[in-house]
């Protein structure tokens, strides 16, 4: 990947959503060559000269100040996790001589993960944000059991099962937004982290082996993933639709605790209930099997 492409194709995605009436200036003229604004209309919203503009939307964001880049972003009108993406790519470019880094795969602390495992009413789980699964509790192994196969690559991805594996489209119910949502996240930690070479790995096997993610991929769109609901369909349990929340651990950057859970009364918790009586069984059964074995 190229961090100067990426801006590039970046900054044109966005300029292209926007029309002139939504930023307010007049549209001359019926037969207009592009979707969106025009650059010199950008650079006249963000406050800077034309030539300057095309410069930044060049891939040339090194030496930008803060202003400017806030300016930029009020004129494309971009949202939080928009916004947050240029500024991750602007620090990208200043940092573009630094060595490419494979990032390091230590075992995750003992302290993190006696957390995890005291939640045993609501499945969880620990990811980077390449999306490769480091460590679930009882109920979030049982609720991705479809990713925990013998034969699944290791470390277990979620984006890899997704559009690669033949079970990733039934394991996922709402296909278009799950996928889109899937996309925008390593969009996302792509501009965070240009230097990963597992992350850029990654993204060149999907980009390669998935025409779906191929797609998604070329719209540059970026999200943050902090709450919301989630569907699922488990090969036991059946579709379960669940409240999230994904918190960033301070103490290890790049680290993301998602807990799940289900409001009382409801049918999600009875699925709950459902899959933890499973989950125990499976347990139950492996142990047999392994007493068995000796």
């Amino acid at each position: 990947m190229s961090t100067q492409s990426d801006i590039r194709e970046f900054l044109a995605s966005r300029r292209a959503k926007i029309t002139p009436q939504q930023a307010g200036l007049p549209a001359y003229g019926a037969n207009r060559r592009v979707p969106g604004l025009r650059r010199e209309e950008a650079a006249m919203l963000a406050g800077v000269s034309v030539d300057y503009y095309i410069r930044l939307e060049r891939g040339h964001l090194a030496g930008a100040s803060e202003e400017v880049l806030d300016a930029i972003a009020h004129a494309l009108q971009l949202d939080e996790a928009e916004r947050a993406h240029l500024y991750d790519l602007a620090r990208a470019v200043a940092r573009r001589r630094a060595r490419r880094t494979k990032r390091t795969r230590g075992p995750l602390p003992d302290s993190v993960l006696r957390v995890l495992h005291s939640m045993t009413d609501s499945p969880a789980f620990i990811r980077n944000g390449r999306l490769d699964i480091l460590a679930t509790n009882r109920l979030g192994r049982a609720l991705y059991a479809p990713l925990f196969t013998d034969d699944a690559p290791q470390p277990v991805n979620v984006a890899r099962f997704q559009f690669l594996n033949p079970h990733g489209r039934d394991f996922f119910p709402d296909w278009e937004q799950s996928l889109n949502t899937t996309v925008a996240l390593l969009r996302t930690e792509a501009g965070r982290a240009p230097g990963d070479s597992d992350l850029t790995g990654l993204i060149g096997e999907l980009v390669t082996r998935s025409e779906e993610f191929r797609t998604a991929w070329a719209k540059h769109n970026v999200r943050l993933h902090h709450t919301g609901r989630k569907a699922l369909r488990h090969p036991a349990v059946g579709e379960i639709t669940l409240d999230f929340d994904a918190m960033e651990l301070p103490a290890h950057p790049g680290l993301t605790l998602t807990v799940y859970s289900a409001g009382p009364h409801t049918s999600a918790h009875d699925a709950l209930r459902l899959l933890a009586a499973w989950a125990a069984t499976e347990d139950a059964s492996a142990v047999a099997g392994h007493t068995a074995s000796r």
